[in-house]
């Protein structure tokens, strides 16, 4: 049976980005070094667990039935932009370059790992649409086979007609990054994205 140590241990260790060394270094910090800390943090997860839920509207963190941003009427409700995971939407919102609002599919389409459109927040995205909520959506997904698979499964369920505009974000070379340590897929995206320069 595995100690009270080594049980914190290996649930620290399966934390995204947590690995064996990290784990032990993160129990020993809170159980040797700053054991005053402890108490605090099982209380913010504790609070956290009860506290915080997905957002009724667009699937990201929230506290009430809609998150800060859906709340927030300064936003443009009608352009959403529809990222996979709540971390690709504070990226975005970090840039401070959209001022619409979200809407977080929880994944991308993956037959081999099981994931179809069942496990995904698609259909409240479709809901949106279909109320005549949504005038754009922004498609933020992985440039990968199972984003633009997703992209597809969405803009083939959107309404036809042709009443929601439907952007893909660009993708290309990174500020300050070089052609010559580029991958061949971004390459490829960096001049398929192409715009006139003036």
């Amino acid at each position: 049976m595995a100690s009270a140590f080594e049980s914190l241990q290996a649930q620290l260790k399966k934390l995204p980005g947590v690995g064996f060394r990290s784990a032990e270094r993160i129990a020993l910090h809170l159980l040797v070094e700053k054991p005053e800390q402890l108490p605090a943090l099982v209380e913010a997860l504790r609070t956290a667990a009860v506290a915080v839920r997905r957002c009724t509207r667009c699937g990201q963190l929230a506290e009430a039935d809609l998150c800060p941003i859906c709340a927030d009427e300064r936003r443009d409700q009608g352009l959403v932009c529809v990222v996979e995971h709540v971390p690709d939407l504070v990226a975005l919102e970090r840039s401070g370059a959209h001022r619409g609002v979200y809407h977080v599919l929880h994944g991308k389409l993956s037959p081999i790992s099981g994931v179809g459109p069942e496990q995904l927040n698609l259909a409240s995205l479709l809901d949106r649409v279909s109320r005549g909520e949504v005038r754009e959506i922004i498609l933020a997904l992985s440039n990968d086979v199972e984003g633009e698979a997703t992209c597809h499964y969405l803009t083939s369920h959107l309404p036809p007609g042709g009443e929601v505009k439907v952007s893909r974000i660009g993708f290309g070379l990174p500020s300050g990054g070089g052609v010559l340590y580029a991958d061949s897929v971004t390459l490829r995206s960096a001049l398929d994205g192409r715009r006139s320069y003036s």
